[in-house]
């Protein structure tokens, strides 16, 4: 295990210098994520939400002690059982940076620097277990951990050094053009069981692959647009943001979000229209994907025609909520693409535009069966009462969610059990790509029942009743609650 540990710290040391994620570790953390299966994918994040990374790294640091374990103890009279352990670890950090495609040869000094100190290492410690005097071992083993603790403490702080919060802080403001027009008063029902309209930044939901945060700072970001254009362009950070600014109010939603779920959030985005950019370049004819590309290799293809749709109001987004995005959702720019689920509209760490088509390269999500086009469905979510409450008998008051983005929600009914649906009162609409408020009032004798509701959006279209899962183009069905009147 000490030898284990000082292979570690030594590739986190050298990727401090390279890249984070030339860390051998975070780098097979990576790979774990691009192999898992799409069931396994959805299971870790409906149980964990956003605690799934965490969930991944913790499973594989106990997989690694226990492997270490085991090595060692069959390594009794031979050191090269162990040694032979080490050395597979290595190979596995070699493969996974050498896999990432947001990592040049370089990085692979890293997991080299784990595979050698592991083989040197064990043998040391081998040959220390057997020296007589207790001193001389326990110096040496002290010798061993201190020197992996020194290295594992250096690359976390060399690492941090490059955060991008001192990049950000220097933003300062940003001030739209054109603002999004004011929220009333009577836009949520918050008082009544609702969220609030606008989700805090620190509330907003986060469903993404990357096992670490980018640290991208201003100065360093650059965006390419290419491709299927007339001529290629690439920006920096100050050519966006000494454009006019436009702030749009958006609601974006999840492919993940079950039926009920918690994944969809409204924001105010600052940024330009993505429609500008992609209009510089000259799309060509026959195009039919922008294909966008995050700074850690993460991949999205979203249609063209979305991207390009001025009524859509696709967005090349720097702010969020009156201030420049927070690291964890993007900074310093993203897509925010109104009405499309956020695998094929929401690239965080954006620094890539490629226009292609659908066949000449494929997203991400879309290599792992996910659907092409997924516009968002039409879906109402139940906030009040909870699950399995117990409420007093006699009027309820249920209230909650529903969204139908760049469409607009037109009703929401409520029905106790199986009797009558019951149209709820809805808040004010601010724009069609942003969720609407409801709350109603029922009246529930003693004993458990179940409420459930369903919404019909502008077009006439009402949820379906029918239960699909989220794979592969968003999640159907009514989300009902059960809870108890007394």
């Amino acid at each position: 295990m000490l030898a284990l540990v000082a292979a570690l710290a030594a590739g986190h040391l050298v990727a401090a210098f390279i890249s984070v994620n030339a860390s051998p570790y975070l780098a097979v953390g990576n790979g774990a994520i691009d192999l898992t299966p799409v069931w396994l994918k959805e299971f870790a994040v409906r149980s964990f939400g956003t605690h799934d990374k965490l969930v991944l790294l913790s499973g594989m640091a106990a997989v690694l002690v226990v492997a270490a374990a085991v090595a060692g103890l069959v390594s009794r009279h031979s050191p090269w059982p162990g040694t032979l352990v080490i050395g597979v670890f290595g190979l596995v950090g070699l493969f996974a940076v050498y896999e990432r495609p947001d990592l040049d040869a370089i990085a692979l000094l890293a997991p080299w620097a784990s595979l050698v100190v592991g083989v040197v290492v064990f043998p040391a410690v081998y040959r220390a277990s057997g020296i007589r005097k207790d001193a001389s071992r326990r110096s040496i083993l002290v010798g061993v951990l201190a020197g992996s603790a020194l290295a594992a403490v250096g690359g976390q702080l060399l690492g941090s050094a490059k955060n991008a919060a001192a990049s950000r802080a220097a933003v300062g403001r940003l001030v739209p053009a054109r603002t999004a027009p004011a929220i009333p008063a009577d836009a949520d029902f918050a008082n009544l069981g609702t969220p609030p309209f606008l989700t805090p930044n620190t509330g907003f939901y986060r469903v993404d692959t990357a096992l670490t945060v980018p640290q991208v700072r201003t100065e360093d970001w650059s965006l390419r647009v290419h491709g299927m254009v007339g001529r290629e362009r690439r920006y920096r950070y100050a050519d966006i943001r000494n454009r006019p600014l436009v702030e749009r109010t958006i609601t974006m939603t999840c492919v993940s979000n079950e039926v009920g779920g918690p994944y969809v959030s409204t924001a105010n985005f600052v940024g330009v229209d993505l429609a500008d950019l992609l209009e510089e370049a000259g799309v060509q004819p026959g195009a039919e994907q922008l294909f966008s590309s995050s700074v850690d290799g993460w991949t999205s293809g979203t249609p063209v025609s979305a991207a390009l749709d001025r009524g859509r109001g696709a967005m090349l987004a720097l702010g969020m909520n009156g201030e420049p995005l927070p690291l964890e959702h993007g900074f310093p720019a993203r897509l925010v693409i109104p009405g499309l689920y956020g695998y094929v509209s929401a690239t965080k760490w954006v620094t890539d535009l490629e226009v292609t088509t659908w066949q000449a390269k494929r997203a991400y999500w879309l290599r792992r069966g996910w659907g092409e086009q997924a516009p968002i469905k039409t879906g109402s979510r139940i906030d009040t009462p909870k699950g399995f409450a117990n409420v007093p008998a006699g009027k309820v008051r249920a209230a909650g969610i529903a969204w139908a983005q760049h469409t607009g929600i037109g009703k929401v009914e409520v029905r106790v059990d199986n009797g009558p649906w019951q149209e709820a009162t809805l808040s004010r609409q601010v724009t069609v790509d942003t969720w609407r408020m409801w709350w109603c009032e029922l009246i529930v004798p003693p004993g458990s029942h179940q409420i459930s509701c369903r919404a019909t959006d502008l077009s006439g279209y009402t949820q379906t009743g029918d239960r699909a899962g989220t794979v592969p183009d968003g999640a159907t069905g009514w989300h009902t609650v059960t809870f108890t009147a007394k």
